[in-house]
C-alpha cells in the first residue's frame, strides 16, 4: 500500500470522502474514522460510491468509532473491514504516508 488516506468527516456533511474518493490514486487504503464511520453503513446514499471505490482501494472503518455511534457489525457494507486502534497502528506504519482528509 502507497498511502492511507483517513476520512473523519460524515459524507453527509462534507465532501471530504469524496474528494479522497477523486483522488485516491489504486493500491491506496482508506480508512473511515470518527464521525467518517457513517459512510460504511448499509442503504446511505454514498453506499454505491463506496462499492464501486472497493474494486480500487482497500476500505476499512474504525471498530471503536462504530460502536460509539451505534453501527452494529451487520450494519457495514459488505468488503469494509473493521479494524481496531492495533489495526490502526498497523496500517499507518505499512503506509508510505498518511493523508488526512477534513
Amino acid at each position: 500500500m502507497s498511502t492511507l488516506h483517513t476520512v473523519n468527516k460524515s459524507a453527509y456533511e462534507r465532501n471530504a470522502l469524496k474528494s479522497c474518493l477523486d483522488h485516491a490514486l489504486p493500491g491506496d487504503a482508506i480508512l473511515l474514522i470518527e464521525d467518517g464511520v457513517y459512510a460504511a453503513r448499509k442503504g446511505g446514499s454514498i453506499a454505491p460510491a463506496l462499492t464501486a471505490a472497493k474494486g480500487n482501494f482497500k476500505i476499512y472503518a474504525l471498530g471503536p468509532d462504530l460502536a460509539a455511534r451505534g453501527v452494529v457489525a451487520g450494519q457495514v457494507l459488505e468488503g469494509i473491514e473493521t479494524v481496531d486502534y492495533a489495526g490502526f497502528v498497523g496500517l499507518a506504519a505499512d503506509a508510505t504516508r498518511v493523508c488526512a482528509w477534513l
